[in-house]
């Protein structure tokens, strides 16, 4: 194969994305493939141990209604090249929106002056990645005209307020992405993918005597909108009014430690927070993780099992590669307690002298890639939801949740629930309002008495933020009974 001459493909769903990736990124700047092994080539010539270019186009917008109609829209065109050098544990990164020879040539000097001068290393011979197809390269933002769009809000608003009438404000919004990578390595690997990406969220607020409150729900995932039918819009309407309804019945939280129950599903951010950031290889490799240096050691209860998986199909944290152009996998992080490995990106591998995970992720060609989460989930266990309620004489039972917060270092956490329920005597006897979750990550998971058998994963909303970079990700886990958990309420 000559240098300059583009790869053919191997698999049809592999070319689709590396076709759709090439007309996007290097043709219209008259790139080729010994182009980028050029500039590859001459960050090599210093003392490097790693070296990649990050090229990506994205096209995103969103549409907000509120009142009745829609007020906002926001539509954004970018792209961009990342050039990244790695030495030991030093890091060099430069990047320019201007994807052109001059431009990579410059951000590539910028970047191997980390290193010492080397000798020259021989170019490697260009290698496709053969990934799975876990979405299609298709675009989001052309799925729908903008009339169809507006349209699309409307109904979901016209739900929400047919299905109650205390329902007396509707906000809605819809956002859509459309995103081109390619990766090119020094070790000759070449990568790419087409990433969509929808989501549709809703927020109502409920008035009765004098009192308000707000429910939400949405969903989305890598596909477009042709996702959200009349059924899907119908079911957010509805789970948004039930969650404002119970909350305009809730009665103030009780303060102190309880037995609490979470249920399936969202709720499982938890999860992700207080345990899943302290699993990831940056924080371990440097110490400051609860977790460090316990790989082999009984971390939670007996039974409970947390996997990281990036190759679920359609789902917002899945990725048919990672931000490095590796091929993301399932990763067993805890098995039957026992805390088996970390989510590893190349850097973070290397220099702890373990497997690559394809857990490399960046917020943009503007960032460098670190270690992140995918699709993070507990797997089931054998006891049926209603069982673990019944067993319990005085708790709480949380729902859903709002936001929070972790403490990677420590493992504290802090979770509001956004649907709390009593129990009393194994029954939901009222609904609670400003219950908050006080724990350690650690410590909660050796609190894990029951585990349900109905996983569930969320509806495809989250969003991770990690040293100022946000990236989709996906929650889940069965209903758990954990003992002992610290509520904070207003009582």
């Amino acid at each position: 194969m000559k240098p300059d001459t583009l790869p053919t493909a191997s698999s049809p769903a592999t070319d689709s994305h590396f076709h759709t990736a090439t007309e996007a990124l290097l043709r219209p700047s008259g790139l080729d493939i010994g182009h980028l092994q050029g500039v590859i080539g001459n960050i090599m010539s210093h003392q490097v141990d790693y070296a990649d270019l990050y090229f990506q186009y994205s096209r995103a917008e969103s549409w907000g209604l509120e009142e009745g109609q829609v007020k906002s829209g926001h539509f954004s065109i970018d792209q961009g090249v990342g050039v990244r050098a790695v030495s030991g544990e030093k890091t060099a990164f430069a990047y320019s929106d201007d994807i052109s020879l001059p431009a990579l040539k410059q951000a590539a000097n910028a970047a191997r002056a980390i290193a010492a001068l080397g000798e020259e290393r021989q170019g490697q011979a260009v290698q496709r990645v053969n990934a799975p197809q876990l979405y299609l390269p298709q675009d989001p933002i052309a799925s729908l005209g903008a009339e169809a769009k507006v349209r699309l809000l409307e109904r979901l608003e016209l739900y929400a307020r047919k299905a109650d009438p205390r329902i007396t404000q509707v906000m809605a919004s819809i956002a859509g992405e459309y995103e081109v990578i390619m990766v090119a390595r020094h070790d000759g690997v070449m990568a790419a993918d087409v990433r969509p990406l929808v989501r549709l969220s809703i927020q109502v607020i409920a008035e009765q005597n004098g009192r308000r409150e707000q429910g939400s729900a949405g969903g989305g995932g890598r596909f477009d909108y042709r996702y959200f039918t009349d059924e899907v819009l119908q079911d957010y309407a509805q789970k948004a009014v039930h969650q404002a309804l119970v909350n305009l019945e809730a009665r103030p939280a009780p303060a102190g430690s309880m037995t609490v129950v979470l249920g399936p599903g969202w709720p499982g951010i938890l999860l992700h927070e207080a345990i899943g950031h302290g699993l990831e290889g940056d924080f371990n490799r440097k110490g400051s993780s609860a977790f460090s240096n316990a790989i082999g050691q009984q971390v939670a209860a007996k039974g409970l099992t947390v996997v990281d998986d990036g190759t679920i199909i359609n789902r917002r944290g899945s990725l048919n590669i990672d931000d490095e152009g590796n091929p993301t996998q399932r990763t067993v992080l805890i098995e039957d307690g026992i805390l088996r490995g970390y989510l590893q990106d190349s850097l973070n591998a290397r220099l702890m002298n373990m497997p690559l995970t394809g857990n490399a992720r960046r917020e943009s060609y503007a960032h460098i890639p670190m270690p992140r989460m995918t699709n993070t989930y507990m797997l089931n266990g054998n006891m049926a939801p209603e069982e673990i309620i019944k067993s319990v004489k005085r708790g709480l039972y949380a729902a859903n949740f709002g936001g929070g917060q972790v403490d990677i270092t420590s493992g504290k956490f802090v979770f509001s629930a956004a649907e709390a329920w009593m129990i009393e005597d194994g029954k939901l006897a009222y609904p609670v309002k400003g219950a908050t979750l006080i724990g350690n990550g650690p410590d909660v998971l050796t609190r894990v008495s029951m585990i349900g058998n109905d996983m569930a994963l969320d509806s495809g909303v989250g969003t991770c933020g990690k040293e100022g970079q946000s990236v989709p990700v996906g929650v889940g886990q069965p209903t758990l009974r954990i003992d002992g958990l610290t509520v904070g309420g207003t009582v």
